[in-house]
């Protein structure tokens, strides 16, 4: 059955609402540290540094998934909360063929450009050789990883929240089990790490196509559409903020690379890449709590319920904030444990390793704000206040922090580049908020009205 989105949400029925969103973000973020222990513990330290310096490159490709699905979610949810069913389907479909064109585009493009670009940033000898294979064995899957990330946020729409999650297990226990045999067991290294995530994002991306294609229960299925390019460009505009913020999170990933190669070395890029595996699986919780909750919000502003709005953010900041807290918290006693799964083989590693990923995990207690900012405006369409606030946070702020905190405190420097960027990442998003909530309705009522 799909839950009403007319509802009005306490904390408990919104949680259950989000729950599946973050869980599969969680999952996601998790088969994706598997990933980095087999190859870590397997295949040697050369090896891991190798796939996590290319990673950055084929997250660049990927996040035109996310646009479509998350500025697309707030379209198709505010054309259902306008009341009309049939329009909401036909912008559906028109988007998710639209992804896939634009999969198998990017993943021709990466898969001639992987060896020159791995070249140009340094990757010399084993290493370059190793980037290169991972690297172009993941662009057989990436179509499919792009539609998994697109379906991610359309399942929260078409009021299915638990597709997304079930399919992420599904991925998941594929990619854990093919690194268990192709990696731990006939010890095939990164073409074994490639293929294991291959298959899973054959999983992810091919079950939900497959389920919107046939009859469903859902709000949502796949059907004829038309070429309607107003509604690809709103899409695009409305989602551009989240592309943005993934694209600039890899550029600023290969900048921490650059730097760390510059200033520490390989055992730099090792340690770097423990702490984006678990960043991200922390970073999750809050993406995931956006995106899920992104219809919500964007079904109520389509229905004019401004009440109900303002209770959907009230809740979320305050949901935000206790997660936070307590991220910072586990990060903070976790660190050492974090450390010692990937690199017990390693003492300067492991030192280096749970020094790096507590200085970063203070940003925990920050990221989640401008995360759910950004978020908020895509829900309401205004992707133009999105895209700036997921811009200057990420390819401006965190990206001048790496660039100039190292001259300045030297290798350290390097590892508190994201909290400084946090720090004004979330002065932005609340003067943004201020000056535009009362055009929402997202005041009270006596100073909206004031």
């Amino acid at each position: 059955m799909s839950i009403d989105m007319s509802q009005h949400f306490t904390f408990g029925t919104l949680l259950k609402y989000v729950a599946p969103s973050i869980g599969t973000l969680l999952l996601t973020s998790v088969y994706g540290i598997v990933d980095g222990l087999f190859v870590s513990n397997f295949a040697g330290k050369t090896a891991f540094a190798a796939v996590n310096f290319i990673m950055p490159i084929i997250m660049i490709l990927a996040p035109i998934g996310l646009m479509v699905g998350t500025g697309g979610n707030a379209v198709v949810s505010k054309t259902r909360g306008e009341g009309n069913g049939e329009l909401a389907n036909r912008q559906f479909s028109l988007l998710v063929y639209f992804n896939l064109f634009c999969g198998i585009a990017m993943a021709i493009m990466g898969f001639l450009l992987i060896p020159i670009i791995a070249r140009a940033m340094g990757a010399t000898g084993e290493m370059l050789e190793l980037c290169v294979t991972y690297g172009r064995i993941s662009m057989l899957s990436l179509p499919f990883f792009m539609m998994q990330l697109a379906f991610q946020a359309f399942s929260a729409t078409a009021g299915k929240p638990n597709l997304s999650l079930k399919v992420a297990i599904a991925a998941g226990v594929t990619n854990i089990a093919l690194d268990f045999i192709l990696v731990g067991a006939l010890h095939m290294g990164v073409v074994g790490a490639a293929l294991a995530t291959v298959a899973s994002e054959y999983v992810g991306g091919g079950a939900c196509l497959v389920y919107f294609a046939l009859p469903n229960k859902s709000f949502l299925r796949l059907g004829k559409t038309s070429l309607d390019l107003k509604t690809i460009g709103r899409t695009c505009v409305n989602g551009s903020s989240e592309m943005m913020s993934n694209i600039a999170l890899s550029v600023v990933s290969v900048a921490y690379n650059l730097q760390l190669m510059r200033y520490i070395g390989p055992d730099g890029v090792a340690a770097y890449g423990v702490i984006m595996y678990c960043g991200l699986v922390f970073g999750s919780i809050f993406i995931g709590y956006s995106i899920g909750s992104a219809p919500l919000m964007a079904f109520q502003y389509g229905a004019r319920k401004h009440r109900e709005m303002r209770n959907l953010l009230k809740k979320g900041l305050t949901i935000i904030a206790v997660g936070g807290i307590a991220m910072f918290a586990i990060a903070e006693m976790a660190a050492p444990l974090i450390a010692k799964i990937f690199a017990s083989y390693d003492e300067g590693l492991y030192q280096l390793t749970t020094f790096a990923f507590r200085a970063y995990s203070i940003s925990f207690l920050l990221m989640g704000f401008s995360i759910y900012a950004s978020s908020l405006f895509t829900s309401l369409c205004n992707g133009k206040v999105s895209a700036l606030i997921s811009f200057l946070r990420t390819l401006v702020f965190e990206l001048g922090a790496v660039m100039i905190l190292p001259a300045l405190l030297g290798a350290n420097g390097i590892w508190f580049s994201v909290v400084v960027a946090e720090v004004v990442s979330i002065c932005l998003a609340s003067a943004c908020f201020a000056k535009l909530a009362p055009r929402y309705h997202l005041l009270p009522e006596r100073r909206a009205q004031g």
